[in-house]
């Protein structure tokens, strides 16, 4: 099969597209024939080499939308079912950029109905990212959130499921934004900066990171997401970072609220898993809204 991956890390052209085996699934765990994938900054990290591990081949990859092609013992997947899921680590050989990807069991979710492949793609890294960050930030209906990065992939996610708990989000991004993070439900919009100590909790989705713990109320909540990266806790903020997990528990629950019109999936563009270096070379000019999708 064809899988995408970098040996020698450097920009776009270091992407390579090579023939490699066809993984199998153990024990609680299933193989994904792969209709998309979707391409996110995190992938050029390791194509940069962020993480390490020269003079290996690594995969790219943690979303993935298709059929579930075959399954190991102790799995309630079948041969055939429509499936999301998030493909978490790094490091790896092949990942979800590739014709076939190999997850753990509790990683999958079923496919929202309503959308195509392309669009289901999009859904678990970020939208995972946004529930487990507002998990954390413990918010109650009627209580102000701020989003940094609100047009964002997470940022966007964020909106909408703080929305739809009920509670009061203002989004930052850019002025050009302000209708789109609006449409989200977004019930204030800033494009600058917000007055010290009036928000109840930030999500910090454009890692502003002190600049925006300063706009927390005394007692308040910030989570980032870059992890480990947090700013110290000041004037009794709790400060914390999401490192986004696999949970298809949840994932199945985003994918429903994708069904009833809660969430909005975005796609930028499409390319095929021969193009992947466009598609990086696409990401890296910026300006990007909505995720870029390849499909073998």
């Amino acid at each position: 099969m064809r899988a995408a991956v970098v040996r020698t890390f450097g920009g776009p052209e270091a992407v390579e597209v090579v023939e490699t085996g066809l993984p199998e699934p153990g024990p609680r765990q299933v193989r994904i024939k792969v209709a998309a994938a979707t391409l996110n900054p995190a992938d050029a990290g390791v194509r940069e080499g962020f993480l390490g591990d020269a003079g290996k081949q690594i995969g790219f990859g943690w979303d993935v939308a298709g059929t579930v092609d075959a399954t190991g013992v102790a799995t309630a997947w079948s041969v055939g079912d429509e499936v999301v899921a998030l493909d978490p680590g790094v490091a790896r050989p092949v990942r979800t950029h590739a014709e076939y990807v190999v997850v753990d069991t509790d990683a999958v979710a079923t496919a929202p109905t309503t959308v195509d492949a392309v669009h289901a793609a999009t859904l678990p890294l970020n939208a995972l990212t946004a529930v487990q960050a507002l998990d954390l930030l413990e918010l109650e209906e009627g209580q102000s959130l701020l989003v940094t990065g609100a047009a964002g992939a997470v940022g966007g996610f964020a909106v909408q499921l703080a929305a739809h708990r009920g509670v009061s989000v203002t989004a930052l991004a850019r002025e050009g934004d302000e209708e789109f993070v609006r449409s989200l439900g977004a019930a204030h919009f800033t494009s600058g900066a917000v007055s010290a100590g009036s928000i109840d909790a930030v999500l910090d989705a454009a890692v502003l990171g002190e600049t925006a713990l300063e706009w927390v109320r005394d007692g308040g909540s910030y989570v980032g997401v870059r992890p480990g990266g947090e700013p110290a806790s000041v004037r009794g903020v709790r400060t914390a970072s999401i490192a986004v997990s696999a949970d298809g528990a949840r994932l199945a629950e985003l994918a429903a609220l994708v069904d009833e019109g809660v969430l909005t999936l975005r796609v930028a563009e499409t390319y095929p898993l021969e193009e992947a270096a466009k598609a990086h070379a696409r990401l890296a000019e910026g300006g990007v809204r909505g995720r870029l999708v390849l499909v073998p």
